[in-house]
């Protein structure tokens, strides 16, 4: 823009200066200073879906592509002829090509329309319209413009729909892959945070959020985004802002949904005797189409959580039953339920430390206490003598990993059926001499071979009706003996890598 053009449109740009947000941006691009004081003045006072212009000049296309480089424009006014002949239309080409923005209205204006032919530069060249300047009077200008922006504006709405539905689509198997209900409540969380924010152009800042339930007159704080994400396990009122908090209040008391300039408070009622509430902070100004989308994603949203609550409480009395069987059999021999518990999670560091999927992880930590189930069908005489036993006695003891595995091998429960591959498998040995099978190496399963570990280092570390505990000093040397006899080799070595974790599980649950 020349110093003219600064003194002519001063006043200009004082009287309509908005925020940015709420402003379209044009940028003609002409190397005619005259064009752009003639267009600036015919659209001084458009205005499009409440919103002014903001326009800006280039005055060649290697000022133009540096100035689009940098920023969005809904609107280009672009003439074909300035440094060379098809200036224009290669900044078109790059515009659409490089800069890949296809979302731009390109409207092409000429006053030489026989260097760039209406039909041929239509058909070659993405562009929206093609104008001669000499008929773009200030009625024409005003509706071309009209037209474009409706245009920008309805693929814009499109594209951050598409934005939106993809952010769903990639984040929907990232979501129900969680087992826990914090981790999915944190999921859905920052995908819905994801889809009000797939916008072009304008950015809004960032969206804050939280997500609780409400239960016997108290909220519990589940998950939490930017501000909010250090504050799981505390009351939604506690956190959230003293001017914003009657009207939370108000809300959960009476359900359904409260939209405000900035936030947003949702509450949805439970059928498991509860409500699920959800607080947004720091939106972007919502269209009727926004607030339906997040009506419907917290609507369904909603169901899932109670889906995901409900799993993981059955996961929860699964596992309490596994314990309850498990502490009934080491009740028998006089050992501690704390066996079991102390089994099950240095069972879980192992798992964790040789990278098993999450999955994995979760079903061999509820089935480890599982390995002695077998021990319940021993005579007490022999399961709890002070001494060795004989021979006769061993037979008998020993028969406990095969009724193990026969208890539990028919279950149509995957933490059963992986308990009877460790009830069945965790005497075996690395070199094929275990029982009850002879099973060698890797025919032995994984889950059995780590709770082979966990067993027997639990086992020698606390006392025992036949025996004192050991000093770690001497575990460990056993451990390191029977290194590829007794024990799988590359476990051994983790658990040694992992002792300061495990002897710590030790101390937690003593017996």
């Amino acid at each position: 823009m020349t110093l003219d053009d600064e003194l002519v449109f001063a006043d200009e740009s004082d009287d309509t200066q908005q925020d940015e947000n709420e402003l379209w941006d044009i940028l003609i691009v002409d190397d005619d200073p005259e064009v752009h004081q003639v267009t600036r003045l015919a659209l001084k006072y458009f205005e499009f879906s409440g919103k002014l212009l903001n326009i800006a000049s280039a005055y060649s296309a290697k000022e133009a592509q540096e100035m689009l480089s940098k920023q969005k424009f809904a609107v280009i006014l672009l003439d074909v002829v300035m440094e060379t002949d098809h200036a224009g239309l290669e900044l078109a080409r790059w515009i659409r090509n490089d800069n890949n923005d296809t979302h731009v209205r390109i409207v092409l204006r000429t006053g030489q329309p026989g260097q760039a032919p209406e039909r041929e530069v239509i058909a070659k060249y993405d562009i929206n319209d093609y104008k001669e300047k000499t008929e773009l009077t200030s009625n024409k200008l005003f509706t071309l413009m009209y037209s474009c922006l409706r245009s920008y504006r309805d693929i814009i709405a499109l594209h951050r729909n598409k934005l939106g539905l993809e952010t769903i689509i990639k984040g929907t198997d990232k979501i129900f892959a969680h087992h826990s209900l914090q981790e999915f409540t944190q999921g859905a969380l920052e995908q819905l945070s994801a889809l009000l924010q797939a916008n072009e152009g304008a950015f809004y800042g960032k969206i804050e959020g939280i997500a609780a339930t409400y239960d016997k007159q108290n909220s519990t704080i589940l998950a939490g985004t930017g501000r909010f994400d250090q504050h799981i396990s505390r009351k939604l009122e506690e956190v959230i802002d003293s001017d914003k908090e009657r009207i939370v209040q108000e809300t959960i008391s009476k359900g359904g949904e409260h939209f405000a300039d900035d936030y947003f408070i949702g509450v949805y009622h439970s059928h498991l005797n509860r409500k699920n509430i959800l607080y947004l902070d720091g939106l972007p100004p919502l269209s009727e189409l926004d607030r339906h989308l997040l009506q419907i994603f917290c609507t369904h949203i909603g169901v899932a959580f109670d889906n995901v609550s409900m799993i993981e409480e059955i996961e929860l009395t699964q596992r309490e039953i596994v314990y309850r069987m498990s502490e009934a059999v080491e009740s028998r021999s006089k050992e501690t339920s704390n066996h079991v518990k102390r089994v099950a999670w240095i069972c879980k560091t192992l798992a964790q430390d040789i990278q098993l999927n999450d999955r994995d992880v979760d079903v061999l930590y509820m089935a480890s206490p599982l390995h002695d189930i077998g021990k319940i069908a021993i005579p007490d005489h022999i399961l709890n003598k002070p001494g060795p036993l004989d021979d006769e006695e061993w037979k008998v003891m020993q028969k406990h990993a095969q009724i193990g595995h026969d208890i539990l091998a028919n279950s149509q429960l995957e933490v059963l059926r992986a308990g009877a591959k460790i009830a069945g498998d965790h005497h075996e040995k690395w070199d094929g001499s275990g029982y009850p099978n002879n099973k060698k190496e890797e025919d032995i399963h994984l889950f059995a071979r780590i709770t082979a570990i966990a067993d027997v280092f639990d086992a020698l570390y606390n006392r025992r009706c036949y025996k004192e505990p050991w000093h770690i000093d001497k575990i460990i040397n056993l451990f390191q003996e029977q290194k590829g006899k007794h024990f799988d080799p590359k476990l051994v070595e983790r658990l040694v890598a992992r002792l300061s974790d495990i002897v710590a599980i030790q101390e937690k649950y003593p017996d």
